[in-house]
């Protein structure tokens, strides 16, 4: 009960960042409450949680499991369901927040349990964001690579922020999905895109003081220093970091003009549609 009154207490300090992963929860745990940095704690603490949220004690919905997936068909009760959706669709209406910008963003993550929190971050400026771990498929590296080079084309600029693990399989993930990205995206259209390692840096370990750890003794690709997990970066810092980044490179007075545009398509929308019976 201890150890889940503290995992009550990250996800309660947290609770803006919701849902966390077990993996991030675990981190906030080594770094502010002194719980064991081993695989064999990281195990103990998955069951607890599952048998915690069996029980009641953690909520189902504060924890991320993207490991099952359903696909059906929309539908409605009757056409004035269709309706109320198409209306609340159109008080959602967004245009593309990036329009105008000298650069146009997108953001990768290499752990895919921490995407839909980055993407609250990212997303209201419509910066995409994808998961990086996915990317020893040529085929997922080609379809980012044809977007990257439209938008080339038509002479903006393009920078992909990625963030992954301090270690030997992060480094060696971002590195190859660079080259590979950049050469697929020079054969299409003969431009460059920027890759920019938004984090984990060496830089971030010790400004932060994250949890390390030694590498892999298997793992035999070149690699300097402590590996450091993105997980151990606390949700509101890795959240803060992201938008600095993004803010960055952002010219506010392009953004409220657009978001101007928005407001005024928006409500025209809204107007046109609650006058549909």
């Amino acid at each position: 009960m201890d150890l889940v009154r503290a995992v009550q207490g990250v996800l309660t300090e947290y609770r803006d960042h919701l849902p966390l992963t077990i993996r991030q929860t675990f981190y906030r745990l080594v770094a502010t409450r002194n719980y064991n940095k081993t695989e064999a704690a990281y195990a103990r603490l998955c069951e607890m949680v599952n048998r915690a949220r069996r029980a009641g004690f953690i909520p189902f919905a504060s924890i991320r499991d993207d490991g099952a997936s359903r696909y059906e068909l929309q539908t409605w009760a009757d056409p004035a369901g269709f309706l109320a959706d198409v209306r609340d669709d159109a008080r959602r209406f967004r245009l593309d927040r990036q329009d105008g910008q000298a650069v146009r963003l997108w953001v990768l993550c290499e752990a895919g349990g921490m995407a839909p929190m980055l993407a609250r971050t990212a997303n209201p400026y419509g910066v995409p964001v994808l998961t990086s771990g996915g990317f020893d498929s040529v085929t997922a590296k080609h379809d980012l690579a044809q977007e990257l080079a439209a938008v080339l084309d038509e002479g903006t600029s393009v920078e992909v922020l990625h963030l992954g693990d301090l270690d030997p399989s992060g480094e060696h993930l971002f590195t190859s999905l660079a080259e590979d990205v950049c050469a697929m995206v020079n054969t299409l259209c003969g431009e460059q895109p920027v890759f920019t390692r938004l984090a984990v840096t060496r830089e971030q370990a010790n400004q932060f003081g994250l949890p390390t750890a030694p590498p892999k003794p298997t793992d035999r690709r070149h690699f300097s220093g402590q590996t450091v997990q993105c997980e151990a970066i606390a949700p509101d810092m890795l959240a803060t970091i992201l938008r600095g980044a993004i803010e960055a490179r952002r010219d506010p007075d392009t953004v409220h003009d657009v978001l101007a545009w928005e407001a005024e398509f928006q409500a025209a929308l809204v107007a046109k549609l609650e006058a549909v019976q």
